[in-house]
């Protein structure tokens, strides 16, 4: 598959992860007497990257996220050339999907992106109060979890075809974990997208959602890289 689809599909796939997890919660997750709620939110985010892995996963291995990007590099699954491309065309994608967002939120009387627009945050930015160390922990714990089950259910070894939905489940559970305390990243694509809305606090304490999914995918590459070989007597 050449370079431009690969980073074509990543484009894509990171716009539909923000378009249908974040926009559920801009605009469903408290809508009068149906809101979806926190479990409807984890869900769709979920759904987002399960549809997609089926989608686009034989395109570009459907990453959607520089964590996971990372991750697979750490995991020696992923070459260190194609890293910063992915990486620019998920980012690209993400602020393409809040745009999208923006533009239907926007169409309602009263909006006002900076009260709310599904940015993540701590201190008083966390939707439950949480702490800065909170936070950090929270978020790094969450993607070492995510990129393990991403790497072993994406090991040759594993059952195949089934990969999408062990991934997409995972990314349900996380959210429905950790919401309260960051609003849930474990993306810095996504974070970055409605960050750019959002602004003012938003963008100043985007830094969190960069360094902590790294290293929590980093981390978590190494782990089972170890964890994974099967060489060892």
């Amino acid at each position: 598959m050449s370079m431009s689809k690969k980073l074509a599909a990543e484009c894509l796939g990171t716009f539909w992860l923000v378009l249908g997890g974040c926009g559920s919660a801009v605009l469903a997750a408290a809508f009068p007497d149906v809101g979806i709620g926190l479990l409807g939110v984890s869900l769709a985010f979920g759904l987002t990257v399960l549809t997609m892995a089926f989608a686009i996963g034989h395109i570009s291995g459907c990453h959607l996220n520089p964590a996971v990007s990372f991750g697979l590099w750490s995991g020696g699954r992923f070459s260190s050339a194609e890293l910063l491309p992915y990486i620019v065309a998920q980012v690209i994608g993400a602020v393409a999907g809040a745009a999208v967002l923006y533009v239907i939120a926007s169409g309602q009387a009263g909006f006002d992106a900076g009260a709310g627009f599904a940015a993540n945050g701590y201190g008083a930015h966390s939707p439950g109060g949480y702490s800065l160390v909170a936070a950090l922990v929270t978020e790094v714990v969450m993607t070492f979890m995510f990129l393990i089950i991403i790497l072993g259910a994406t090991d040759q070894r594993a059952p195949q075809g089934l990969a999408p939905i062990a991934i997409g489940l995972a990314l349900t559970l996380i959210h429905l974990i950790s919401i309260p305390v960051t609003n849930t990243s474990v993306n810095p694509a996504r974070s970055t997208g409605v960050a750019l809305f959002q602004g003012d606090w938003a963008i100043s304490q985007l830094w969190l959602f960069w360094l902590a999914p790294i290293v929590g995918a980093i981390l978590a590459g190494v782990v089972y890289r170890w964890l994974g070989d099967s060489t060892e007597h």
